[in-house]
């Protein structure tokens, strides 16, 4: 074993740099450190020698509360959306009680706060994290529990870390269908409201509504595309911006069901009728696409469901031995559920010019 007393920079040793040194992951690193059974005595030995030559001290604390019988997993959160938050909570905590999990709820807010509060987390003896979106994909929260060996979970995003857990659905297909549904019911412009332009679910929703266009002929109007941010605040700017344009969408898909439910309050305040000359729908699935009126054809994404499979597999991580779990990567499905938000686009007369008769229309 090569013996590195200093590490490079001047910094303090991790669990990872152990593990490397030792020649094992770091989840056997820190069953050696907490005491944990079922590792074999030479592998022991090779990581108790690791942690003298690097002079790691792992966090007393977090050795006596890991101790404890009890999974402990930590979730870390900042979803503008409530809707979205409260689904998973309810699945986390449904599958936690099954899998005798106690869970830790810590929001978070953007920037070097996430960092700081997975490192409190970490230090208080966490077995995994749950990282629902957007902290799904925040690079340096990931970096810093795998380089502590504390396994975690990125759910619902599109572009899984090869050194993570992960759990989704496949939103490219999920739009593609989606937009599909609104054309087969007449519509050929249709408003497209993006989510948060950070999140790779955002973009390959995005991807999807474009292919299924193209797919059918349709060239993509970017005049129809505008952003949002998965909030109700940004879905209402959205909806103005599409509902102003001199030729607008009659139908808009929203990224989300908290920008579709704030388009159709846009539609409401500007008297348009909802389905009859407007379609909406949106993305998700959650409390409020039946909380509103019309109740909103969208796209159900197994959150509860995502939530509890998320926690099966941090136990599993937690509690397996050095394998590597089967499936790092899972994927659910996904259901298109139609409501009462979408209906065919209403034929309105045309108006022609004729100079023998003036003006009349032509149905």
């Amino acid at each position: 074993m090569t013996v590195r007393r200093r590490m490079r920079g001047g910094t303090a040793p991790t669990i990872s740099d152990v593990a490397r040194e030792a020649g094992v992951s770091p989840m056997t690193v820190s069953r050696v450190i907490n005491g944990k059974g079922n590792v074999r005595d030479s592998t022991r030995e090779a990581v108790n020698a690791a942690i003298v030559a690097l002079n790691y001290a792992p966090n007393s604390a977090a050795r006596s509360l890991a101790g404890a019988g009890q999974t402990r997993i930590g979730m870390l959160y900042s979803n503008p959306s409530a809707g979205f938050l409260s689904e998973f909570l309810l699945g986390s905590l449904e599958q936690a009680a099954r899998s005798d999990v106690q869970i830790i709820v810590q929001q978070c807010e953007a920037g070097d706060h996430e960092l700081e509060v997975a490192r409190h987390m970490v230090e208080r003896g966490i077995d995994g994290i749950l990282l629902p979106p957007p902290m799904c994909e925040t690079a340096s929260v990931l970096d810093f529990l795998r380089d502590n060996g504390v396994p975690a979970v990125s759910v619902a995003t599109a572009q899984p870390r090869d050194d993570a857990l992960a759990i989704g659905i496949d939103d490219f297909t999920a739009a593609a269908a989606m937009t599909r549904h609104i054309m087969a019911l007449g519509h050929r412009r249709i408003g497209f409201i993006k989510g948060d332009p950070h999140l790779s679910a955002s973009a390959r929703r995005l991807e999807g509504h474009c292919a299924a266009l193209e797919e059918a002929g349709i060239a993509v109007d970017p005049a129809l595309i505008v952003e949002g941010l998965f909030t109700y605040r940004s879905g209402l700017d959205a909806a103005e911006q599409l509902l102003e344009l001199a030729d607008p969408p009659s139908a808009i898909f929203a990224s989300n069901d908290d920008m579709a439910a704030a388009t159709v309050a846009v539609a409401h305040r500007r008297g348009i009728d909802v389905p009859g000359d407007l379609t909406v729908c949106g993305f998700d699935d959650t409390v409020l696409a039946t909380a509103i009126w019309p109740e909103l054809t969208t796209i159900r994404q197994p959150i509860a469901d995502m939530a509890k499979t998320a926690i099966e597999m941090l136990v599993a991580a937690a509690r397996a031995q050095d394998a590597p779990p089967a499936e790092r990567h899972r994927r659910l499905d996904h259901d298109l559920i139609r409501r009462q938000s979408d209906a065919a686009p209403r034929r309105r007369p045309r108006v022609i010019a004729s100079s023998a008769d003036g003006i009349r229309a032509n149905g």
